[in-house]
């Protein structure tokens, strides 16, 4: 669901809004296809993995599963605490811009549906000193195309209790991967502008969950959208999406695409 600023990367309220519940936002968010891990860890010369705007730790303990070593970084204490605690590894509190490396190199640097609120040409740039001689730079978001009459539903309860968001409600209907070519364009503008690169790639994999209606709803309020609603509005976004769920059913299936912007850092000469 596009529900990004025109320059996410600005907007630090939304970015830091999504601690306001960690538990829920750790057992609802969707994982990534072990397909896509399995891509980023094979294209990698080594293990050891830092994790930008790790959030939780949801794909950190993914990437950890593959046998990689995780540091990560998080902006926000409520997320970093509790990824610290699920997942076991070592989480430093600084926005990427502002972290300090301290000499450290790493064989990946990985972004889960964080890298939009990275300064692009300041990012790629820190990503392509921290890491190694071929190593990999992966940002990557899971996509998802809600059922048009759950979108529709959506987008109605929006517009009637956000008249003045500045977010295009209708393009939920309209939501899947080629929606987000803004946010690959940039992050691989921010890769050409930093330099050191090979020429970005861009991957995808494609899956597909199936959701009761009270599990959507317990993630909605997980997406930026809805993260700083009050609770009243809050209450009538669901009720109206939960309405058409029950019109499917009570349930669907959602189909998700994993998007990848990947580049490699050229490898030492042999």
């Amino acid at each position: 669901m596009p529900t990004l600023p025109t320059d996410p990367h600005r907007a630090r309220q939304m970015a830091e809004s999504f601690g306001a519940d960690t538990e829920r936002y750790d057992r609802t968010r969707p994982r990534y296809p072990d397909a896509m891990v399995a891509a980023i860890v094979a294209g990698s010369p080594g293990p050891d993995v830092l994790d930008v705007g790790c959030g939780t730790g949801i794909a950190a303990r993914q990437f950890a599963a593959s046998g990689c070593r995780i540091l990560g970084v998080e902006p926000d204490d409520r997320m970093a605490d509790f990824a610290r605690r699920s997942g076991g590894f070592a989480v430093e509190t600084a926005t990427f811009e502002d972290w300090d490396p301290a000499g450290r190199t790493f064989d990946a640097v990985i972004a889960a549906t964080a890298w939009h609120w990275v300064t692009p040409g300041a990012g790629a740039a820190k990503a392509a000193r921290v890491l190694r001689p071929g190593g990999r730079f992966a940002a990557f978001w899971n996509v998802f195309e809600l059922p048009p009459e759950v979108a529709d539903a959506t987008a109605d309860a929006c517009r009637r209790v956000m008249p003045d968001s500045p977010i295009d409600f209708r393009a939920m209907g309209r939501s899947g991967p080629d929606t987000y070519g803004p946010v690959l364009d940039r992050a691989a503008d921010g890769i050409r502008e930093a330099g050191g690169f090979d020429a970005p790639e861009q991957w995808r994999f494609e899956w597909e969950h199936p959701y009761t209606r009270d599990e959507w709803l317990d993630q909605m309020p997980t997406q930026g959208a809805f993260t700083r609603l009050p609770p009243d509005a809050l209450a009538q976004v669901l009720d109206g999406t939960g309405a058409a769920i029950d019109a499917l059913g009570g349930s669907f299936t959602m189909r998700y695409t994993a998007l990848v912007l990947t580049a490699a850092r050229p490898a030492a000469p042999s």
